[in-house]
């Protein structure tokens, strides 16, 4: 019998050494297959834990201040104060959870220790929910922003609501890294693939927060907010198991390099301020040397380029930093003047979850003699504006700016989110006008001092605002995922998303100061505050002109630093 060399008959081997996926490896730690492995297979599982977790998330979130000026007794600006010092604690808390990924313990064990973590939040928020009120008659609008209450009751509420940021800052810049890196980025196939998955990613989350708006709302406000807490909890112990139901299938990225990545980006620094004093000469010598391209990541930072020497001149003391470390500490340099000039946006986008929802409960909210839309609940124009321009975006307008651009993707990351940003600007516009039409019906109808009759004016007035921003959303914040995920180094993946979301944390605690700020500027004696708890002496379209101007001015230094921004090659 003939035996077949490998040279002779490379077609029989060629497809099997194609099906192994380089840089990942199963669960047990075997190389995997292309063919039993990832892709939409394994995404797939990952998306149906994220629509559950994001279904909990905003299950709670969207109805907070409802929460906290209702049950709790609190004053609409302590509210807002608190539901934005909250999500800004909640958005920063990924950084934390992303290093211990990247870092430790992996992306699929912070993923399984954070639902853990999550469900026993919500549990202890279901229990303190159910607990004796100290004052069974506190009124939603209380002037004086006080009521009596069980102590155990707040300490319990706000030790689960922080429980539940801190669960969620180790899951939600995890989950997303892991469900992209189902994707082989070197495949055609695959790296095209993964470019719409962050697209399909945000349609599912934002179907399964529509759920969560339009059923838990209406259950918070009208049945009971223990049923409406213990719902969001039921969900997380689903999402959990959804998760090990994908184990077999998941791929998990091998680590390369034996130093941290932390610890290379950190020495290139060190070394690069070392070498302060270095000439110029000296390092385009060392450039030469190195046979280093000309390109424009080699001519942008080029301070850092002194890392490629070592302190005292010679490369031969182990302080030499390699050409790819001083190209990885460069492509996270290059991220913060795009993460700085984001935080207006993020600002403007903490209003959906409070202002507006107090804005709709003056408003007309019947749609028959016998049912109220709950005002939180429409914030799920924001999430249905979403699940109808993401098809529209993807088998659309990616096809035709493609054809025009010859971009991949139809247009840069970078352009997508601009434009978001605009629409964000041009939201708040809208927003302050609507706020102006419902100021000047409460003044006609003489409503000014009579906060608990509804303004005759219905409430799908606000549907504009909420639609921009669902699209915006569509720009910048996908935009924003994929930018941070695709510009950082491989190992940092986790840590670039959780970057992302502490621009929409530090953009909440922005905006809390900001209404603590205006609150005590324009409440002094014999003066109504922007934000009374009388909204209709407040003076929410000040605050909304405000943001749409600072966000026009975001908006003008961003194109600034994109059109300088060099993408890693």
């Amino acid at each position: 019998m003939a035996i077949v060399s490998v040279s002779e008959a490379p077609e029989l081997h060629a497809p099997l050494l194609y099906d192994i996926v380089d840089g990942s490896v199963d669960y047990k730690g075997r190389p995997v297959h292309r063919s039993n492995s990832g892709g939409w297979r394994s995404a797939s599982f990952i998306i149906g834990v994220e629509v559950a977790e994001r279904f909990a998330y905003y299950g709670i979130s969207s109805n907070l201040i409802t929460y906290l000026t209702g049950p709790l007794g609190q004053s609409t600006a302590a509210a807002a104060e608190n539901v934005n010092a909250w999500f800004g604690t909640a958005s920063l808390l990924p950084l934390l959870g992303a290093f211990i990924a990247d870092s430790f313990l992996g992306r699929y064990r912070t993923i399984f220790v954070a639902s853990l973590i999550y469900v026993l939040g919500l549990g202890l928020l279901t229990l303190s929910a159910v607990l004796p009120l100290g004052d069974s008659d506190c009124p939603s609008t209380n002037p004086t922003g006080t009521c009596s209450q069980n102590l155990l009751q707040v300490i319990l509420f706000f030790f689960s609501i922080y429980l539940v940021a801190f669960a969620q800052g180790g899951h939600k810049p995890c989950v997303q890294a892991f469900g992209a890196d189902q994707f082989d980025g070197q495949d055609p196939k695959e790296c095209k693939a993964k470019s719409s998955f962050f697209n399909w990613w945000y349609f599912c989350i934002c179907a399964g927060t529509i759920i969560a708006l339009l059923g838990l709302n209406y259950i918070q406000d009208n049945l009971s907010w223990g049923l409406g807490f213990g719902i969001p909890c039921i969900m997380m112990v689903v999402a959990l198991i959804i998760f090990l139901l994908g184990t077999r299938s998941y791929r998990f990225s091998v680590k390369v390099e034996e130093k941290s990545v932390f610890r290379r980006i950190g020495h290139v620094f060190l070394v690069a301020l070392r070498n302060w004093r270095t000439s110029p000469s000296a390092i385009a010598l060392e450039e030469e040397a190195r046979g280093t391209l000309p390109h424009k990541t080699s001519e942008q930072f080029k301070f850092l380029n002194k890392a490629l020497l070592s302190p005292s001149g010679s490369k031969e003391d182990g302080e030499v930093c390699s050409l790819s470390e001083v190209e990885e500490a460069k492509s996270v340099l290059r991220l913060v003047p795009i993460w700085f000039t984001c935080l207006v946006y993020a600002v403007v986008f903490a209003q959906s979850s409070t202002f507006f929802t107090k804005q709709g409960v003056t408003m007309d909210r019947s749609i028959s003699p016998s049912f109220d839309i709950p005002p939180a609940s429409l914030q799920s124009f924001i999430s249905l504006a979403i699940v109808i321009f993401i098809p529209i975006y993807d088998r659309v307008f990616v096809p035709i700016a493609r054809t025009i651009t010859r971009e991949p993707s139809g247009i840069t990351m970078l352009q997508r989110i601009g434009t978001g940003m605009f629409l964000s600007a041009l939201s708040m516009a809208i927003a302050a006008m609507v706020e102006m039409k419902r100021l000047e019906i409460a003044r006609e109808y003489g409503l000014i001092d009579t906060p608990n009759v509804t303004v005759p004016m219905s409430v799908w007035w606000l549907i504009p605002q909420y639609v921009l921003f669902g699209v915006a959303d569509v720009f910048t914040m996908v935009g924003l995922q994929e930018f941070f995920y695709d510009q950082v180094p491989s190992e940092l993946r986790s840590v670039g998303l959780s970057l992302y979301l502490s621009i929409f944390g530090v953009g909440s605690f922005i905006s809390s100061f900001l209404v603590s700020a205006i609150d005590k500027a324009t409440g002094g004696e014999g003066h109504y505050s922007w934000f009374a708890n009388n909204l209709n002496r407040g003076h929410l379209d000040y605050f909304y002109w405000l943001l749409a101007g600072m966000s026009l001015i975001q908006l003008a230094a961003y194109l600034y630093f994109a059109r300088k921004y060099v993408y890693s090659r």
